[in-house]
């Protein structure tokens, strides 16, 4: 942790793992277990709880909580504000609860204000909108909004939206992103199931 940046009003508890060249921001909370990969950059009044994990070159913008059972993988961005749970039954008085892990995987972005409804996989390069209340899986470079978050389109590496197909396959579509020129092979499972869900 000595080749991390920590502002002198953040609280990193003994036995949290920070990563080098990390940066830890103003009234930052990361609780003991909790591990924080290398090259991230962790906003104002961000909360980690033990045991939550975030890979390297991760970027969480201001006042998101990473609670226990969360996993966010290398070079995802978390939004401001954006709400992460894990009980699918919270109750005050509970004496158990079941963790419900939730994974964020790499390279995705969670909008600002959007609600993560534990037990939800967010997809490799996914682009989850602003505001949105996800409360199935996504798919790889899937695009969703909206409450509840419905697939609408596919985005590009570079997070543009993927309008022109290439081709199909028996099993694949592939798109060409008319922004950095990169090409982007998806399901066709999961083209059909976005055709469906943006005809709603």
């Amino acid at each position: 942790m000595s080749c991390a940046y920590i502002h002198p009003t953040a609280i990193v508890e003994e036995g949290a793992e920070v990563g080098e060249g990390t940066r830890i921001w103003h009234f930052v909370h990361v609780r003991r277990g909790a591990k924080v990969g290398r090259g991230c950059n962790v906003g104002k009044d961000v909360y980690i709880d033990a045991g939550a994990e975030v890979g390297d070159g991760v970027k969480i913008q201001n006042f998101v909580s990473v609670y226990r059972g969360v996993k966010v993988e290398r070079g995802a961005f978390l939004g401001p504000s954006a709400t992460l749970t894990n009980d699918r039954y919270p109750r005050s008085f509970a004496t158990s609860w079941e963790l419900v892990p939730t994974v964020i995987e790499e390279g995705a972005s969670v909008g600002a204000n959007s609600t993560i409804v534990c037990g939800v996989r967010i997809g490799r390069y996914a682009m989850v909108g602003a505001g949105a209340v996800v409360t199935r899986d996504v798919p790889p470079h899937g695009l969703v909004y909206g409450n509840p978050a419905r697939l609408r389109g596919f985005v590009c590496y570079c997070g543009r939206k993927l309008e022109r197909v290439l081709r199909f396959t028996a099993d694949s579509v592939v798109f060409k992103c008319d922004h950095c020129g990169e090409s982007v092979e998806v399901p066709l499972r999961d083209y059909v199931r976005m055709v469906a869900e943006s005809s709603r």
